[in-house]
């Protein structure tokens, strides 16, 4: 069976929702609104040039996850996900997801984004399998740790490593989209690497590798 990978951020949805999240959590008086929209758009900056710590955001990022209980922070999310995520969803993101299906391909969401967050947008789009950035949980609340490795550059290759081994597949024909040169060590391991709607340096080594370069917008 072929995998077809998807990132999901500016890939599958037309925004961050890392980033979105964040200005969520500021609006909604949960964080320390001006403070904290000015690190989360730090952070995103240096995702974007591609210099981000990941562990200094996550510190950043996990932190409201701890200081409230399961139940609130459920509400919280039903709340994002109806006023941040349900505008930027892509018809033909599952015009592609649909297509790889209809060829048997096993359709995977691959993302640094946290699981917490990601978990209800890739049921939107009816995919069951989720490679995130897992929050730790200890007593069914969130210690504002990262559990493992960081699904991130490097990272997503060796969560998909033990991801394949798990579930006995291969990437022996596998394609994987992202809009982002953070994933070039994904993109440079599958056989089929597309770039979507690319940043200026990914788009640059698609053009360079004659890679596939595609638009969902």
């Amino acid at each position: 069976m072929g995998i077809a990978l998807f990132d999901l951020d500016n890939t599958l949805i037309a925004g961050d929702s890392d980033y979105l999240w964040g200005c969520f959590l500021a609006e909604n008086g949960m964080v320390d609104g001006a403070a904290y929209e000015r690190r989360n758009r730090r952070f995103y900056d240096q995702y974007l040039a591609g210099e981000l710590n990941i562990h200094e955001f996550l510190d950043f990022q996990l932190g409201p996850l701890a200081a409230h209980d399961m139940p609130t922070l459920q509400r919280l999310r039903e709340q994002y996900i109806t006023e941040k995520i349900l505008p930027i969803l892509l018809p033909k993101a599952q015009q592609l997801i649909d297509n790889h299906r209809q060829q048997h391909h096993l359709p995977v969401i691959i993302t640094a984004t946290n699981r917490f967050i990601t978990s209800p947008i890739a049921r939107l789009y009816g995919i069951d399998h989720l490679l995130a950035t897992e929050p730790e949980i200890s007593n069914n609340r969130y210690t504002g740790k990262v559990a493992g490795t960081p699904c991130f550059r490097e990272g997503k290759v060796d969560n998909l490593a033990g991801w394949l081994q798990e579930h006995a597949e291969t990437l022996t024909d596998s394609w994987f989209y992202s809009d982002s040169h953070n994933d070039l060590p994904l993109l440079n391991t599958v056989t089929h690497p597309v770039a979507v709607d690319p940043d200026e340096i990914l788009r640059r080594h698609a053009l360079e590798q004659g890679w596939n370069i595609v638009s969902l917008r």
